[in-house]
């Protein structure tokens, strides 16, 4: 018993990392309409522009600070790359995404290196025991820290006028512009808020599982995993999605072989994609999340 809920709080763990790519995937594609596959790009630059301010002796909040706003300034130029680009059609922006997502992999290789880097635990190496299983102070910080970031974004949606401006253009853009809503504003928004969560889970992460250049593939592909599974519409479905894929590999890995870990996502994401292809929530929207 003590061994499977080791297992299930390690997959609540990730599983919230996938869930934090996988909110930005759902905010950007209900304001915009656009698959955004830089986003695992944008966790990646997070943690790795953390790492590099903590290595020049900043303190922790100054790096989460500027780690953060700085990853959301390239989420907002994305956006701005798609408002100018001249084919605008679903097919030419998703691979504009894909080249961005390039773009960034190689300027960090570039700009830093290739090497494996990571974190200092932020509230040090302690551990909890938790009904016999053991888990690390920051594994409570990156469950803790998603669960509070998750409760901001609905706060987000729910309680301010910009939240319901984006709720709006996803519902129905024409409406919205003719209301007097500012869609670039809000693409520029939804892009710079996705790329932010990114890189938030990004930081969080780092002190867990090193880092570097390439880190971001793999992740953002079992965030938009996690989108799938929970509804690619309803950034709170994709929470849900995070976990059940977490869980499901932290199971897989922990009873067969760490080696078929990183195809559960992709192949629950098919079962999904076959079975139920408006996800485990169906299509609902942020406005019904």
């Amino acid at each position: 018993m003590t061994e499977l809920f080791a297992f299930l709080l390690t997959g609540v763990t990730v599983g919230f990392v996938y869930a934090l790519v996988g909110m930005g995937f759902t905010v950007i594609y209900n304001a915009s309409g656009i698959i955004n596959f830089a986003q695992g790009e944008f966790l990646m630059a997070g943690g790795m522009i953390a790492v590099f301010l903590s290595l020049k002796g900043l303190p922790y909040p100054v790096v989460f600070v500027v780690a953060i706003v700085a990853t959301a300034l390239l989420g907002a130029l994305l956006s701005k790359l798609a408002r100018i680009s001249k084919d605008r059609s679903q097919e030419s922006l998703i691979i504009l995404t894909l080249g961005y997502a390039i773009t960034l992999r190689g300027t960090a290789e570039v700009c830093f290196d290739k090497e494996l880097h990571t974190l200092p635990p932020i509230f040090g190496e302690g551990h909890v025991s938790i009904m016999g299983a053991t888990l690390s102070y920051q594994a409570l910080l990156v469950i803790g820290a998603s669960m509070l970031i998750v409760a901001g974004l609905w706060f987000f949606f729910r309680r301010t006028r910009t939240g319901k401006a984006m709720i709006a253009v996803s519902l129905d853009p024409d409406a919205a512009r003719l209301m007097g809503i500012d869609l670039a504003k809000i693409w520029n928004l939804s892009f710079a808020l996705a790329a932010a969560i990114a890189a938030a889970g990004g930081i969080l992460l780092t002190p867990i599982a090193s880092t570097n250049y390439e880190i971001g593939i793999m992740l953002g592909l079992k965030g938009f995993a996690a989108a799938i599974t929970g509804g690619l519409a309803n950034p709170f479905g994709a929470v849900a999605g995070g976990l059940v894929l977490g869980v499901a590999e932290a199971l897989v890995a922990g009873y067969l072989s760490s080696e078929y870990k990183d195809a559960v996502a992709f192949v629950i994401m098919l079962a999904i994609l076959f079975f139920r292809p408006d996800g485990l929530f169906g299509y609902r929207g942020i406005e019904r999340a």
